[in-house]
């Protein structure tokens, strides 16, 4: 009997959002370059929910599944502007595109290569859309094919260091001689010229205006995802559905989209309270037998898209700054992407990194639920 039962469902909303409250809280500070935010967040749940403390099921974690994470969905791709990608993107397009194929190339034959478990399948198109876009094309994918809490806990937190280590290979390919010689840049060799300037203020501004027109829309588009879902006979697919009229949307109506402000930070929040939920859920067991073989998998895909990408930049000769952003926004998203051209210098390449990452979020559910 958990310390905190089931039907206390005001107690487990704030035991929820508390969580989801520290994953914001480390994302700010310097422990997040190597530990973000989100395993923090999944692991507190687990421990949580482990020892007793919470329940692993209750009504507050269904609402948490059933409302929160379709609306969370929508309002993170209320700027998936096809347009401003393609026209954009440059060079750091192609770049991606190809670090998309190689991680599916990984993916695929991982799959073949290491034992994944009865889940093996899920796990494979989960990861290649999980890494091609973002944690919300990890969690749309892992709803179709209806993974199990313990085994989308146990995906996610392998999936992490793995992240975390493409991004260091990443930041660290400028300064290998072998990739330098081979794969040349006058971005960076520009940028060592030059100081790079600060970065902008990108904290979110709440008007109260734009926050309850994000939410509305976002919860219509939820409630007519549904309803199609529901007449089709597809309701595992509705988170599916919901990226379909998002970016539909958004491309008819760029202006107003691009408009609003703080859509991303209540999607993220959204998103949040459901890793808090998902950490509750998980069989503390199951998560120790199973993640040494995920972090091996993980790490064969980021190796293979590695390999891929580098050969296709030697060969077809693009500059090595594009070709780290585009890998950027294909393995750790847009966000970390831009984060690295601010902090190199490469003033150019912050904007298509972010329309590029977020092209991933766009395509990122086909690709992985297709795998």
């Amino acid at each position: 009997m958990p310390w905190i039962p089931a039907d206390n469902s005001t107690v487990l909303a704030a035991v929820i959002f508390g969580l989801a409250w520290l994953g914001f809280w480390i994302d700010r500070k310097p422990i997040a370059s190597k530990v973000p935010g989100v395993p923090w967040v999944i692991g507190a749940g687990l421990l949580l929910s482990n020892t007793g403390v919470i329940p692993m099921e209750a009504p507050a974690f269904g609402f948490v599944g059933q409302y929160l994470l379709p609306l969370g969905v929508a309002l993170l791709l209320f700027k998936s502007n096809l347009r401003t990608i393609f026209s954009q993107g440059g060079w750091v397009l192609p770049a991606f595109l190809i670090a998309s194929v190689g991680l599916c190339i990984g993916a695929i034959s991982g799959f073949f290569l290491f034992d994944l478990g009865e889940a093996g399948a899920k796990i494979a198109g989960t990861y290649a859309g999980a890494f091609i876009g973002g944690v919300v094309n990890f969690v749309a994918i892992s709803q179709a094919v209806e993974m199990s809490p313990t085994d989308f806990s146990v995906a996610l937190s392998a999936s992490a260091p793995v992240s975390i280590l493409g991004l260091l290979a990443l930041v660290s390919l400028p300064s290998i001689g072998f990739i330098r010689r081979n794969i040349p840049s006058r971005i960076i060799d520009a940028a060592e010229r030059t100081t790079a300037d600060p970065t902008a203020d990108d904290t979110p501004r709440f008007r109260l205006d734009h926050v309850s027109a994000s939410l509305t829309i976002g919860l219509l588009i939820c409630a007519v995802s549904s309803w199609i879902s529901g007449r089709l006979g597809i309701g595992t697919y509705n988170l599916f559905v919901i990226t379909v009229i998002t970016v539909v949307l958004s491309n008819v109506m760029p202006k107003f989209f691009y408009g609003l402000q703080a859509d991303f930070a209540l999607g993220m929040l959204c998103m949040y309270a459901f890793f808090a939920m998902i950490g509750a859920g998980t069989d503390a067991i199951g998560f120790l037998k199973s993640a040494p073989i995920l972090f091996v998998y993980c790490a064969f895909m980021i190796a293979t898209h590695f390999v891929v990408l580098l050969i296709a930049a030697r060969i077809f000769k693009w500059d090595l700054a594009e070709v780290i952003i585009g890998s950027a926004a294909a393995i750790v998203g847009p966000a970390a992407g831009a984060g690295i051209a601010t902090a190199k210098g490469w003033k150019t390449l912050i904007t298509p990194a972010i329309t590029v990452g977020v092209f991933g979020y766009v395509i990122a559910n086909f690709i992985g639920i297709s795998i």
